[in-house]
């Protein structure tokens, strides 16, 4: 099989294409001829060998693959030869096959296209999990997401909207703004302005009355997270989704006693791994809203498999506004 390989981390130039051996498939595994893959920007952590699970060299990466079933284990029962699924991988994304358990696959409905499946995957698992499991999301709330420009962001943007809350954006650029009220921000708050200690609680107080957030959704980290915490209301919640911004911020615990309000994290391999059946849960929920168009991904580049290099490139250089996907036509 075609695949990208990583043979040692390294920066995403070095990631090469070349020929694979078919995987194996065993009782309860699925063989999936893949049709598209997403790449998503814990791609790159994993390529250069930062990321928090590691596979050992030499690997393919990718998290987020769609496809049609070529061959099934003897114990599976959900799938058969023909089907059409997303599948949700740790790595193994960018080839044009790969065999993984069943419990890690949902069959796509008809209306919904290879490319806007994969599209959708890790970002809009990712932010349903952090809303509605972790921060607990109920409908009528006020939302801070920062790194609304990014995948999780914009999917955070979309899924506070279809689920009858009001989200207020965070960007870092004012170019961003645009597009963050098409993915269905109320508000845009600027990142960039000096002091953001200061500023943006005064731009989140400005938008709701001086009340504050019922949540903040932090993808960023570092002082944008230790700002975002002073925006919350009494007894808000905020979830930790990453460092993406870099610093790792550290919290005191007193100010969570003093404002009632918590902090939770997601790691959302861990509902893969852990809970399954919730995640295959929450992919039938985002398939319903996109086949009543109340989310849709926003695809702003896709490119061939061997042009993968090209396309991780893009994603961290932050030159796409959107998501990347790899076809295999």
């Amino acid at each position: 099989m075609k695949a990208a390989i990583v043979r040692n981390f390294g920066e995403p130039g070095d990631v090469v294409i070349g020929q694979l051996p078919d995987p194996a498939v065993r009782d309860h595994d699925v063989l999936i001829e893949i049709r598209a893959a997403a790449i998503n920007y814990p791609d790159l952590l994993v390529i250069r060998g930062r990321y928090q699970n590691l596979p050992r060299p030499p690997f393919v990466p990718g998290k987020d693959a769609a496809g049609v079933v070529l061959q099934v284990g003897a114990s599976v029962r959900r799938f058969r030869p023909g089907d059409r699924v997303v599948a949700h991988l740790e790595y193994g994304a960018y080839a044009s096959r790969v065999a993984l358990p069943e419990r890690y696959c949902e069959a796509l409905p008809d209306e919904m296209s290879f490319d806007n499946a994969v599209a959708m995957g890790l970002p809009f698992q990712t932010a349903y999990f952090a809303l509605c499991e972790r921060a607990r999301f109920t409908q009528g709330e006020t939302v801070l997401v920062t790194g609304a420009s990014g995948g999780v962001g914009a999917a955070a943007l979309q899924l506070v909207r279809a689920l009858g809350g009001t989200a207020i954006a965070a960007i870092n650029r004012p170019g961003q703004a645009s597009q963050a009220l098409a993915d269905g921000a109320s508000h845009v708050v600027d990142l960039s302005l000096p002091d953001v200690r200061e500023s943006l609680r005064q731009q989140v107080f400005d938008v709701t009355d001086g009340r504050g957030v019922d949540i903040v959704l932090d993808a960023l980290g570092g002082d944008v997270f230790n700002a975002a915490l002073r925006t919350l209301a009494w007894c808000g919640r905020a979830v930790v989704i990453g460092f993406a911004a870099g610093g790792i911020p550290h919290i005191k615990a007193n100010y969570l006693l003093l404002k009632n309000i918590e902090v939770s994290g997601l790691q959302w391999s861990d509902y893969r791994e852990r809970d399954s059946r919730r995640v295959n849960d929450v992919q039938r929920k985002l398939h319903e809203l996109y086949a009543s168009g109340q989310i849709h991904p926003r695809i702003a580049l896709k490119l061939p498999l061997d042009k993968v290099g090209e396309a991780l490139d893009a994603i961290d250089r932050r030159a796409v506004i959107g998501r990347a996907v790899l076809g295999f036509d």
